[in-house]
């Protein structure tokens, strides 16, 4: 991503957090004319997601479309990556997903931030199963709750279920997830 264009990422988002969603129109006044290669690469980085899905409301299923009448979001995750980052101007995924864990109670974050790093080096193509994510979850002895942190990552938005891939969810008989992009960058990255 150039300069330019994260900087002009970086505008949406502020106005995102403040105002809760941002419509089409709205970034285009912020942004200008490139204003729908801006919020492709913000929607291929996760950073935005378009509010209307054709389903259950996973990223891949969000129906992106940069014209007038629609409406972006970001999820917590970016959220706090986007405010600390205003504050510190340092990317920290890292504390952002222990804010975005503390948001929803969870009482183990260090064990979820060990998992979340843990899922991010056995990630392939950022993504990953669910036989994976339990088998983690067992050896940082958080296998009673497999289930509610698989939840918990999706509602964070460091996971997605990856619906296109149905035909390999069958095969190696788990679901499949995305990685959210935006939190794993840089040299430990996979």
């Amino acid at each position: 991503m150039k300069a330019d264009e994260a900087a002009r990422i970086a505008l949406l988002l502020e106005a995102i957090i403040r105002g809760g969603k941002i419509a089409y129109e709205g970034a285009k006044e912020m942004v200008g004319e490139d204003i729908d290669d801006v919020l492709m690469s913000g929607y291929g980085w996760r950073l935005l997601l378009p509010v209307r899905a054709s389903k259950a409301g996973d990223w891949e299923d969000r129906m992106f479309t940069a014209q007038p009448g629609e409406i972006y979001q970001i999820v917590n995750v970016v959220k706090h990556l986007v405010k600390n980052a205003s504050k510190t101007g340092r990317w920290d995924p890292e504390t952002a997903i222990a804010e975005a864990f503390k948001d929803i109670g969870e009482p183990e974050i260090d064990k979820v931030l060990t998992l979340v790093a843990r899922i991010g080096s056995e990630a392939k193509g950022r993504r990953i199963n669910g036989v994976q994510i339990k088998r983690l979850c067992t050896e940082l002895g958080l296998g009673d709750r497999v289930d509610p942190l698989i939840s918990e990552l999706k509602a964070c938005g460091i996971i997605s279920p990856k619906l296109s891939s149905l035909t390999d969810s069958s095969r190696v008989g788990t679901p499949i997830y995305e990685l959210n992009p935006s939190l794993f960058v840089g040299p430990a990255s996979h």
